[in-house]
């Protein structure tokens, strides 16, 4: 009697297998397969346009670089000349401390900005909304508004140092700009305004998805505040923090609009009107 009931269920089972994966549309079905590949084929379109205008032009870039090209693509060979000549520029070594000093402070102060941020707004404050807006709004600016207006701001001819004075502090100086030693920190002042507010979105982002219920049960056993955040909260964060390194790196390279509103094009600092 066993053996007879063991062999109706393996009986019945492929065959009610067989229905419900008729029902669906099996994989050898039009059905089936389109199902199978239909996130393939929305993915393909981005997926092509990426490949070509983006790592294709990287690749062509790098192509000219090997070749004698100017302002128009030439296909004659010269090997490592190009770089040769920007390795054996005089100012090419100061490129270098510039990117290193700005790049270093510039991720740094945007990533602890945008967390003390980002933990400030996670205490339910009123007009949350506003002030994200608010810490949002400089990331909308390009990077050649943000340069002339900070340029303006820190002129000591017409921006704050000025301001100051007119309001009676006549021993105010702030000339930054106009200091060989100091102007790579002002492109730092304006690096940070511009790019904190979109890290603090997205640690704000990650503080939401946390789970409520650890930093209650932490509460319940007597942790502080400061100690959550440091033991539970700031941890299990690790996947921002490497977002925001990732993008914060790739704008610190690619901001060079900023940095040559701030300075004229022979390195030197812009000489007050």
């Amino acid at each position: 009697m066993q053996t007879t009931v063991t062999t109706e269920q393996e009986v019945r089972a492929p065959a009610g297998s067989a229905t419900r994966q008729a029902a669906r549309g099996g994989w050898w079905s039009p059905r089936g397969w389109l199902q199978q590949q239909l996130p393939r084929l929305v993915l393909s379109p981005t997926v092509l346009i990426t490949l070509v205008f983006v790592y294709g032009f990287i690749l062509w870039t790098l192509y000219l670089s090997f070749t004698r090209s100017r302002g128009i693509p030439s296909h004659e060979f010269v090997g490592w000349l190009n770089y040769q000549r920007v390795w054996n520029h005089p100012r090419w070594s100061v490129a270098l401390h510039n990117l290193a000093v700005f790049g270093i402070l510039y991720i740094g102060l945007c990533l602890a900005l945008g967390v003390l941020i980002a933990i400030l707004l996670d205490q339910r404050i009123r007009q949350e909304g506003a002030l994200r807006a608010i810490y949002l709004y400089p990331m909308a600016l390009s990077f050649i508004v943000t340069g002339t207006a900070w340029k303006w701001m820190l002129n000591p001819g017409l921006g704050l140092e000025k301001l100051f004075k007119d309001w009676g502090f006549a021993n105010f100086k702030f000339d930054w700009i106009i200091d060989e030693r100091m102007a790579i920190y002002t492109v730092v002042i304006a690096g940070v305004w511009q790019a904190s507010g979109f890290v603090m979105a997205m640690f704000l982002a990650g503080l939401r998805g946390i789970d409520q219920d650890l930093i209650k049960a932490a509460s319940i056993d007597g942790a502080s505040l400061p100690r959550i955040y440091r033991r539970i909260i700031i941890p299990q964060l690790r996947p921002v923090f490497l977002s925001a390194v990732v993008i914060l790196a790739h704008l610190a390279i690619k901001c060079t609009p900023t940095p040559s509103l701030a300075v004229s094009w022979d390195g030197a600092p812009p000489a007050p009107p």
